[in-house]
């Protein structure tokens, strides 16, 4: 797995500056454009042309918090940050008996064909739910400073990166919910998911 942190020239931490970030894309992006290699061998036309890739890929994953969370305990543990990714988290265990809840309001509301009372009970379990995707993603955001203290002191980075792991597992389970109840109203995913991908 390739380290984005390393891409930039950057620590593997969490406090970038964003200008900074900006910059240094641009920076790399221009020396890799494969519109600069034009004259080159083609060995060396493909090279740019990965490194370019590269590079965005390293941007689309650090320029957000979260998203720059992710992809620290992906890299931290070894395995492939995958954006976008299909399969469906398992619900983490304190979300076991909310989402009984949110499974009855379903039930309820298919069962009815989605009459009016149904069809407000699911809007106000959705909202409810894209409140608490929004409080992980605080919560996550609060916590990064923490993460680099560990860093700089040379401590044992583990239990943090477990509860960032499961703090992550919360917000995607919680994202799966909010689409499926979004389908449900037949509604657009896009308006109702808080923050970007992943």
């Amino acid at each position: 797995m390739d380290d984005y942190f390393a891409v930039f020239g950057l620590p593997r931490k969490l406090a970038i500056d964003a200008a900074d970030l900006q910059r240094r894309f641009y920076e790399l992006s221009r020396r890799h454009h494969p519109d600069f290699h034009h004259g080159a061998s083609p060995e060396q036309q493909g090279e740019a042309l990965e490194r370019s890739a590269l590079v965005n890929r390293a941007y689309r994953a650090l320029r957000d918090g979260v998203g720059r969370i992710e992809y620290l305990v992906a890299l931290e543990e070894g395995r492939e940050a995958r954006e976008g990714s299909a399969v469906k988290p398992a619900a983490p265990r304190e979300l076991l008996e909310e989402m009984l809840e949110v499974q009855e309001a379903l039930e309820e509301a298919r069962a009815d064909g989605l009459a009016a009372a149904s069809h407000a009970r699911l809007e106000q379990e959705r909202q409810r739910l894209v409140d608490r995707r929004v409080a992980e993603e605080a919560s996550l955001l609060a916590r990064a400073g923490d993460w680099d203290a560990v860093v700089d002191a040379g401590g044992d980075r583990a239990p943090l990166l477990g509860w960032f792991r499961d703090r992550l597992a919360a917000r995607a389970y919680l994202r799966t919910v909010i689409e499926d109840l979004t389908d449900a109203l037949g509604e657009e995913p896009a308006q109702h998911v808080a923050h970007r991908r992943h």
